[in-house]
C-alpha cells in the first residue's frame, strides 16, 4: 500500500498531494461545482458536435481532394516558417526583458504581448498599412528591393509570425526568469563573453521553455485567420491555409468544412498531448 503521509522538515506528518487533492475534491461547494460543470461542458459541447457531425463515411475522399492537399501543405510550410522567424527574433527578445533593466522596460513588454490582445483583423490592416506597397516600411521594399509582401506566401508568413511571436516570447520569458541567473555570471566570470555564456549556458537551460514556446507559436500560426485573409488574401495554392479553407468550404460544402476542422482538431490535440509533460510537471 502506497504511504499517503510524508514527515517535514520540523518532523510534523503532513498528507501528500494526492490525499490532499481527493480531500478537497469531496469538499467541493454545490454552488461552485454546479457552474463548474456547466462551464466543462459549454467547452466541450462544440467539440462533440463536431465529431458527431463529421462526414465519417466521405471523410477520406474529403480528405484526397487536391484542394485540402493544398492548403494543409500551404498551412504547415507558412506555420513553420513563421516559428523559425519567431525563434530569430523572439528569443533574443525575450531575453532582453528578462535579462536587462533598461528604462520603459514594462511598456516594451505591455507593446510585445499586444498581438495576443489585439484583434487579429486590426493586425491585418496594421500590418497592411506596414509593410503593404503604400504602406510606411512597405514602400520603401517595393521601390528599392521589388519586395511586395501582401497576397504572397511570404505575406501569409508575417501575418503569422505577428500572431504567434508574443506566445514563444512569454514562454521563453517566464523560462528565463526561473532560471538560475548565477550559472550566466560564473561563465562570465570564466572570461566567457555574454553571447557565449547564453549560447553555452543559457540557451541549454532554457531549451525546454524555448521548446514549448515554439509549439505553441507553431500551433497559433496553424490556426490563424484574421490578420492571415486581412494581409494576405485567400487565393487557392498561394495563400489559402487550412483556416481559410474552412471559412470558403463552410459557404459551399459544409461536410467539407467538417473535415478540414477535424484535421485542425487533430492537430490541436497533439499539441497538447506534446505540451502535457510540461504543464504536469508545472502543476505538481
Amino acid at each position: 500500500m502506497k504511504t499517503l503521509a510524508r514527515t517535514g522538515r520540523d518532523g510534523a506528518v503532513t498528507p501528500r498531494s494526492g490525499a490532499r487533492r481527493r480531500r478537497a475534491a469531496r469538499g467541493v461547494p454545490l454552488p461552485l461545482l454546479v457552474p463548474a460543470l456547466a462551464g466543462l461542458a459549454f467547452l466541450l459541447l462544440p467539440l462533440l458536435a463536431l465529431l458527431i457531425r463529421a462526414p465519417w463515411r466521405t471523410l477520406p475522399d474529403q480528405l484526397t481532394s487536391t484542394e485540402v492537399w493544398q492548403a494543409l501543405q500551404l498551412s504547415l510550410v507558412s506555420a513553420t516558417a513563421a516559428t523559425a522567424v519567431s525563434l530569430v527574433l523572439g528569443v533574443p527578445l525575450a531575453w532582453l526583458l528578462a535579462r536587462t533593466d533598461f528604462p520603459g522596460r514594462g511598456f516594451v513588454r505591455a507593446l510585445v504581448t499586444l498581438p495576443l490582445v489585439l484583434p487579429p483583423v486590426v493586425g491585418g490592416v496594421a500590418l497592411l498599412l506596414a509593410l503593404g506597397r503604400n504602406g510606411v516600411v512597405g514602400q520603401w521594399l517595393d521601390s528599392w528591393f521589388g519586395i511586395t509582401l501582401p497576397f504572397t506566401t511570404a505575406g501569409v508568413v508575417v501575418a503569422e509570425a505577428f500572431v504567434a511571436m508574443p506566445f514563444l516570447v512569454i514562454s521563453v520569458e517566464g523560462t528565463l526568469r526561473a532560471a538560475d541567473p548565477r550559472y550566466e555570471e560564473a561563465a562570465t566570470t570564466l572570461g566567457a563573453s555574454r553571447f557565449t555564456a547564453f549560447r553555452r549556458v543559457t540557451l541549454p537551460l532554457i531549451a525546454p521553455g524555448i521548446a514549448a514556446g515554439a509549439v505553441l507559436a507553431w500551433a497559433r500560426a496553424l490556426g490563424e485567420f484574421g490578420a492571415t485573409i486581412t494581409f494576405a488574401g485567400n487565393f487557392p495554392g498561394r495563400t489559402q491555409t487550412m483556416p481559410l479553407a474552412v471559412y470558403l468550404a463552410l459557404q459551399d460544402d459544409p461536410a467539407a468544412a467538417i473535415a478540414l476542422s477535424l484535421v485542425l482538431l487533430a492537430v490541436s490535440i497533439a499539441v497538447l498531448a506534446g505540451l502535457r509533460d510540461r504543464w504536469m510537471t508545472a502543476s505538481s
